[in-house]
């Protein structure tokens, strides 16, 4: 329910400690320097938005200026929504409405971008805002010492531990070269690096700070937590992110960590076809348990669905029902020639496939297919064979890999 005492503006730098104090409040975590300085990192105050009842800031929401790497064309500007919060005490009173409002609609009206993501704090919020699953990952627990199986090749050259200052242009380096290629993943412009590897003691839960090793094809970033029981040493040691440009630099940063000292678990995030398991000799010795990560939004369907291309030729005409942005309903058409490119136009066709805006936003970087939906009863289909025809299109080779959250 809406409420005529808020009112919504464009925020300004003199709003950060405002800002930050009340997402700190919203995430259950105490207003801190240290959590304003995080954000004022990546803070872009003429894209963010505010919602306040009188002088009090209750919700907002910011646009960060990113790419993502979508199927065929590599890096493109997307929107990447976050720092979307209400103040505990104001909810339920139309704030974040007001804010998804302001961002997709004001995105439409200035021919901004036409994509928008988001990683969500709760999953049930989104979709009523368009936002589909579009990207998922799992949590494992690998046991240290697991062996590979035999003809694993490893790298000559051994894993060097290097210190933060050494490690961050060699890292940058290898994830520039890596990123473009793996679809889902995020560009890091201007103060991206020290936000993502803002390493406060407040948010290591009683492990160390994070440590590099690095290979010339590949690095790592991790943290390990000191434990012991009277059967001795018990560590976790929990992988921030490992990028490899091959094959044997993935295997070695990997073969690195499993036989680090006085650690028993290893832990980390990973993309759903994480090559890792294929690794070990006893695929039993990880566990794994899922989790969604990316959450993508079309603003416009026209303009979005053609920044990415096609597996081959594929005609077909959606039915498209978006509620919270109005201009996408109705049927579009999608041609894509033997090169994948597409063009998209609105027609009178009777439609191929029905469905909402929500899982046009699912399939679009290849990492739920359309005949998943369909067989969810999202995807209604209307000429048979479509929904064949569109799981085939929009297919990639490797499952979408957003590890970043933003």
């Amino acid at each position: 329910m809406s409420d005529d005492g808020l009112t919504l503006r464009t925020l300004t730098t003199d709003d950060l400690p405002a800002l930050s104090d009340m997402l700190a409040r919203a995430f259950l975590a105490d207003p801190s320097e240290g959590f304003q300085h995080r954000e004022g990192l990546v803070f872009e105050p003429e894209r963010s938005h505010g919602v306040f009842d009188g002088d009090e800031l209750i919700g907002m929401g910011e646009i960060l200026t990113r790419k993502i790497t979508v199927p065929g064309t590599g890096p493109t500007p997307f929107a990447g929504i976050t720092s979307v919060g209400v103040a505990p005490g104001h909810r339920r009173r139309g704030a974040l409405t007001r804010v998804m409002r302001a961002q997709l609609h004001g995105l439409h009206d200035d021919g901004a971008e036409p994509i928008a993501a988001l990683w969500a704090s709760e999953a049930v919020i989104y979709p009523r805002f368009g936002y589909g699953l579009a990207a998922q990952f799992y949590r494992a627990k690998i046991r240290a010492k697991s062996a590979f199986r035999p003809g694993v090749e490893l790298e000559a050259e051994r894993v060097r531990e290097v210190g933060r200052e050494q490690a961050i242009p060699l890292i940058k380096a290898i994830y520039e070269k890596e990123a473009p290629q793996r679809v889902g993943a995020l560009d890091r412009p201007g103060a991206t690096w020290e936000f993502n590897l803002d390493d406060p003691e407040r948010r290591r839960n009683g492990a160390t700070a994070f440590r590099f090793a690095v290979l010339p094809d590949g690095y790592v970033i991790y943290r390990v937590k000191n434990d012991w029981n009277e059967e001795g040493p018990r560590g976790i040691l929990s992988v921030q992110e490992l990028v490899a440009t091959t094959p044997e630099a993935y295997a070695t940063l990997y073969r690195f960590l499993l036989d680090y000292d006085l650690v028993v678990t290893v832990e980390v995030s990973a993309a759903l076809d994480e090559p890792l398991v294929h690794l070990l000799a006893n695929p039993r010795a990880m566990t794994r348990s899922g989790g969604d990560s990316l959450w993508l939004r079309l603003v416009d369907v026209d303009r979005a669905l053609v920044t990415r291309r096609y597996n081959g030729p594929v005609d077909l005409v959606f039915g498209v029902r978006d509620a919270f942005c109005p201009w996408n309903t109705g049927n579009w058409r999608l041609v894509a020639g033997a090169d994948g490119a597409a063009e998209v136009t609105r027609v009178e066709d009777v439609p191929d496939l029905e469905l909402d805006v929500t899982d046009l936003g699912a399939i679009f970087l290849g990492g739920t297919r359309p005949s998943t939906l369909a067989a969810a009863g999202r995807i209604k289909e209307r000429t048979a064979g479509a929904v064949s025809r569109a799981t085939a299109a929009f297919a990639t080779d490797r499952e979408p890999s957003c590890l970043e959250s933003f």
